[in-house]
């Protein structure tokens, strides 16, 4: 036999445990991204969605009179509704009626006839009507704010004139 030194080949038993150390550090920090990217995938069309619930019921104000055409206020729902300044406040994102998906007043947007829609359930509209005096113009300002759950309200506001 010879003398030589025979070279080892492999890695040690440290090396491989210090190696399996670092993969799973750098893994539990790419799941825990990947966990949290997954979580909020959905936060942009609800945004998205609450955008077009506000847009709906704004163009839906703008679209009434300035002021109120027969003078009375007493006994309409939002199906009869027929000044801008009706809305102030509306109450139960204008239900009045209920469904399986939407037990409750409130539970979900309704239409203009006062029905949930059952896809809308969650949704929360307020609405507030001011009157600002802008160059000598009064206006009535309708801001409408849109919530669901922990997301971030959408509010968009329009104007409407006496012209």
């Amino acid at each position: 036999m010879s003398n030589r030194l025979v070279k080892q080949l492999g890695a040690t038993m440290v090396e491989l445990i210090l190696t399996i150390v670092i993969i799973s550090v750098a893994l539990i920090g790419i799941l825990s991204v990947v966990n949290l990217t997954t979580g909020h995938s959905a936060d942009p069309l609800v945004q998205q969605q609450a955008i077009a619930i506000a847009e709906s019921y704004l163009e839906e104000i703008l679209a009434q009179s300035y002021s109120d055409p027969d003078g009375s206020e007493i006994g309409e729902t939002r199906a009869s509704f027929d000044d801008v300044d009706d809305y102030d406040a509306l109450s139960n994102n204008g239900c009045i009626t209920t469904s399986a998906s939407c037990p409750a007043l409130g539970d979900c947007i309704c239409d203009r006839a006062g029905d949930p829609i059952d896809s809308l359930n969650g949704y929360t509209v307020t609405i507030a009507i001011t009157t600002p005096t802008i160059s000598a113009s009064t206006l009535q300002a309708v801001n409408i704010t849109v919530s669901r759950g922990s997301t971030q309200d959408i509010s968009v506001t329009g104007y409407r004139a006496d012209y």
